[in-house]
């Protein structure tokens, strides 16, 4: 393998997620918009890009693309509308679609909770009751069922330290608490709930791939010579990035986060749980510790001068790197990047962000990381939660009037180093390059 080559067999994919392409679900998110909790409290998701109804379409964009993988998600409240009543329409829909997408040669990657619940979950059987792991086992059979045959990579859980701090910490998404201890019996049995899901796929589906997608963040210290900065950045790497995983590797989850929360719980059958790692990264946060709670300021700066993205991101690919090699040394196991993409809203910093992650990730392939496969947020621009409609995430950029999906200048760079396996510069960064001579 040469220094621009990817490993044999690597796969380039796309992602998405049910609520914010499908359209026309009702949720908690849904409930959440009508109590005008979004930052612009005027944005509904509504009929989001219309995905549902459009999907052939949008598989057909990203085969266009390379793409021999798309990453969708599996809506539980589509699935299951009423506590115990389910929408077997909605289940044989699922299935043929991600029949067509593998007779398409595309992997089906699916994510069977991704932050969204149906609107009965948090007032019958919240997360930080026993309950909620009996209820995402049936979730989780059902999903099997749809799953059976399809050589799918599985992930139970997109993101749950991100669901844990928004919705049981800061109280900022569904279902919206604040609460230490609850945030801490939510996190075991969002752990317990993987072990029983996996349970039912290996029991429903035979030999089938599963993990987890874990938000990772690169940390620094706000003040590299302040001795609580750096505690803060210790303690973040530690509990942030690395406490769920550890307990599914190890079966303990064991969370230290001083003024928030903490606790130290076994978690059964959660012993070497995961058949590999899910990252998704995005940017690099800088701590800085505040004499009164939560005792932390979270920023981004753009210390090297490339520009924040237009979300107010970092672009760091540097931390990329580091993150897939701490989680090779760390776990052992393979590795697959379940999202990465950059908030561009003009369409001309994609490409060179696409030249930069991948460049740090084959350096780090290169130093022994087993990585199987990439998987860009989002095929395509769609409702970003909190952010609304602002935000513009897709290889294809959509027209949210018309719905008219259109290629960004990445979507041909893209598809070159997808289809070809090899890390060439994009004509975009290649310009720059022959203009500063």
């Amino acid at each position: 393998m040469g220094t621009h080559e990817f490993p044999r067999g690597f796969t380039f994919g796309v992602a998405t997620a049910a609520y914010q392409v499908e359209g026309h679900i009702e949720n908690d998110w849904s409930e959440w918009e009508r109590q005008g909790r979004c930052k612009d409290p005027s944005h509904r998701c509504g009929r989001a890009v219309d995905h549902w109804n459009l999907f052939d379409h949008d598989l057909q964009l990203a085969r266009d693309v390379g793409s021999g993988a798309f990453r969708v998600s599996l809506e539980w409240a589509r699935i299951e509308p009423v506590r115990g009543q389910v929408d077997e329409a909605a289940v044989d829909q699922y299935r043929q679609r991600l029949v067509r997408m593998k007779e398409a040669g595309v992997r089906p990657v699916v994510t069977l909770h991704h932050f969204t619940h149906p609107q009965w979950f948090h007032r019958e059987t919240p997360w930080h009751e026993p309950s909620s792991v009996v209820e995402f086992r049936r979730h989780a059979r059902i999903c099997a069922r749809i799953l059976r045959g399809l050589d799918a990579l599985v992930i139970t859980f997109n993101e749950p330290m991100v669901l844990l701090l928004g919705g049981y910490l800061q109280g900022m998404i569904p279902p919206g608490l604040a609460d230490g201890n609850k945030a801490m019996l939510a996190l075991g049995n969002l752990a317990r709930s993987h072990v029983a899901a996996r349970e039912e796929l290996l029991r429903e589906c035979g030999r089938c791939e599963i993990g987890i997608s874990q938000n990772m963040l690169a940390f620094r210290p706000d003040r590299w010579w302040h001795p609580l900065d750096r505690a803060l950045t210790r303690l973040a790497l530690d509990n942030y990035n690395h406490a769920f995983l550890r307990a599914l590797t190890d079966g303990e989850l064991r969370v230290q986060m001083p003024g928030l929360a903490s606790t130290r719980q076994r978690i059964e059958g959660a012993r070497d749980s995961m058949d590999f790692m899910g990252i998704n990264y995005y940017t690099r946060a800088h701590l800085r510790f505040i004499p009164k709670p939560p005792f932390l300021q979270f920023q981004y700066r753009d210390l090297l001068g490339r520009g924040l993205t237009d979300i107010g991101w970092e672009d760091y690919p540097e931390g990329f790197a580091q993150l897939v090699l701490d989680v090779h040394h760390t776990y052992g196991k393979p590795i697959w990047v379940t999202e990465n993409g950059i908030d561009d809203r003009q369409g001309d910093r994609r490409p060179g962000f696409l030249y930069d992650h991948w460049r740090h990730l084959l350096g780090a392939i290169h130093q022994g990381a087993d990585v199987r496969g990439y998987l860009y947020w989002s095929l395509m621009d769609n409702f970003e939660w909190l952010e609304g409609w602002g935000p513009r995430f897709g290889l294809y950029s959509v027209d949210f009037e018309t719905l008219e999906r259109r290629p960004t200048p990445a979507c041909h760079y893209f598809r070159q180093v997808a289809r070809s396996g090899v890390l060439v510069e994009p004509p975009s960064l290649r310009v720059r390059e022959d203009a500063g001579r």
